[in-house]
């Protein structure tokens, strides 16, 4: 458990899910990962963690630019895009300040806005990137590749962390057709 003012964030863990009744079937999660920003990624990562702390079965489906939260070449490089990005906050909390797309492409700016997020995540006391996949992996969350799109992706098997496993479209929708909740992110 981590406590920064009066925010505390205690990490999911086998040991801290919510029991469930005795005979019910496990609930399960089926989530898709299309998307491989920075900003893109904590969502999956968050909704992930959460479902495995309350003792639920999570698979997340890896694909197109999904793939890279889980290629070792790329995992530890997501950054976030800030050019038209029409829902990012403005660069100063708590002012409505508004930022010219035209700043957005300017060089540097892609690590701007992934520094901010990396901050604005640190003082939410939220884990890092590293810690949420190591989260969801002790959790139990399974990863899967895509195996179409990896083809399309230019993504090679060696690339994919150990964790993960090649699975088909048709093989995830079986899955997904009998989780209790599937969302595509």
């Amino acid at each position: 458990m981590t406590d920064v003012g009066e925010r505390t964030f205690t990490a999911p863990t086998a040991e801290t899910p919510i029991e469930q009744t005795s005979g019910t079937k496990q609930k399960s999660m089926a989530l898709v990962a299309s998307k491989g920003g920075l900003d893109e990624v904590y969502p999956v990562l968050i909704l992930a963690s959460t479902a495995a702390a309350l003792d639920w079965k999570v698979g997340i489906f890896c694909t197109f630019y999904g793939l890279d939260m889980i290629n070792t070449k790329r995992m530890h490089k997501l950054k976030v895009s800030p050019l038209g990005n029409a829902a990012a906050p403005p660069p100063l909390k708590g002012r409505e300040i508004g930022v010219p797309n035209i700043i957005s492409m300017m060089p540097g700016m892609t690590a701007v806005a992934t520094k901010m997020m990396k901050g604005w995540m640190s003082d939410s006391n939220i884990p890092d990137f590293d810690e949420m996949m190591e989260i969801c992996l002790d959790g139990g969350v399974e990863f899967y590749a895509c195996s179409t799109t990896m083809g399309v992706m230019n993504v090679a098997q060696d690339d994919i962390m150990k964790e993960a496993t090649c699975l088909g479209a048709a093989a995830f929708l079986d899955f997904a057709a009998d989780a209790d909740l599937a969302m595509f992110i």
